[in-house]
């Protein structure tokens, strides 16, 4: 979509705009002539490093990219934005999305997860014009499915707090889609990384310790189950599978994947490859990081979305992960330098 000239500029909003996929996609909505409202918790003034290059630029900030102060617990806040603004794209990223903590705050992680959705949901279903409405589901609402690939009609058989919340969620956007006729679409979404993956995921903390070795800094990489596997894809990639879904003429579910599996071995394999190590030298497991409940053979089969959206991965998972490393190596070496 481009922006024909003399035009309005179309609205998006977006929670979560500090996140990875909140900020790459933000990046692209830019580019695409949009503006851009994405909002921030106020307990997170801090953690703004993922857009700080938009902040900065003065073409875009408080011009086409604006940011706003506002939990997804606040709804009297929601609704003041969301009416004020008339965004007709709303992008829902924010929440807790890690799985292994949801086993330790189930009660927060739904809190945010679930009844955040439900409220953006309800406050929609009162505005006069109502808005797009894109929520990101993830692979976990499959938990341990009977047959692989999974695809948009796989039952959902959810096995932990985090998957179980973003079933309740996707189930919600359906049910609004249906009853009030709202333009509301779930991506079920498989692994996705890149450079601003959060710490507290896998795929960074490989990267980063594999780095962190290579400088000398670590001697070693403590690992939970290396035969667990995912459908691993870059969230560069699948952002732009988000936005082509909210320009369809319809509302829909869809698969967003790879298709292919690789397990934790095959990316500590890669990432150690990167740096020319070998990497049965430093990896070790330890009992603390599996988890209570390991999902099943999760590997998405996207082909309605390669169809419908004409939307194929470009970033292969070799390319994702050298990205990754080379972007700790470069972070450390410019550390060191100070």
């Amino acid at each position: 979509m481009a922006l024909i000239e003399g035009a309005a500029r179309p609205k998006a909003f977006i929670t979560g705009v500090t996140g990875q996929d909140g900020s790459y996609l933000a990046e692209l909505l830019l580019s695409k002539g949009y503006e851009v409202h994405g909002i921030v918790r106020r307990t997170s003034l801090s953690n703004r490093g993922r857009i700080a290059h938009l902040c900065d630029r003065q073409d875009c900030f408080e011009k086409t990219f604006f940011l706003h102060h506002a939990d997804l617990e606040d709804t009297t806040t929601l609704r003041r934005l969301l009416f004020g603004i008339e965004p007709q794209e709303i992008y829902h990223f924010a929440g807790q999305t890690h799985v292994g903590l949801s086993f330790d705050i189930p009660e927060s992680t739904c809190e945010v997860v679930a009844m955040g959705t439900l409220r953006l949901l309800e406050i929609l279903r009162d505005m006069p014009q109502k808005p797009k409405f894109f929520h990101p589901a993830s692979s976990e609402v499959f938990g341990r499915p009977a047959l692989s690939p999974q695809d948009e009609s796989t039952p959902f058989l959810p096995v932990n707090p985090y998957g179980i919340a973003k079933a309740f969620s996707a189930q919600m956007v359906r049910f609004y889609r249906e009853a009030f006729n709202l333009f509301a679409s779930n991506a079920i979404v498989y692994n996705h990384e890149s450079p601003r993956r959060g710490e507290h995921f896998v795929s960074l903390k490989i990267c980063r310790t594999v780095a962190e070795i290579k400088m000398g800094l670590q001697t070693h990489l403590a690992l939970g189950n290396l035969d667990a596997q995912r459908d691993w894809g870059d969230a560069r990639d699948y952002v732009r599978a988000f936005w082509l879904i909210l320009q369809q003429e319809e509302p829909g579910d869809y698969v967003i994947s790879t298709g292919k599996l690789h397990s934790v071995r095959e990316m500590v394999q890669e990432a150690f490859g990167v740096v020319g190590l070998d990497w049965e030298k430093y990896v070790r497991q330890d009992p603390r990081f599996f988890r209570p409940v390991e999902p099943y053979s999760l590997v998405g089969n996207p082909a309605r979305a390669k169809k419908e959206l004409n939307w194929e991965p470009e970033i292969s998972f070799s390319e994702m992960i050298a990205d990754m490393v080379n972007h700790e190596l470069k972070r450390l070496e410019k550390a060191s330098a100070k």
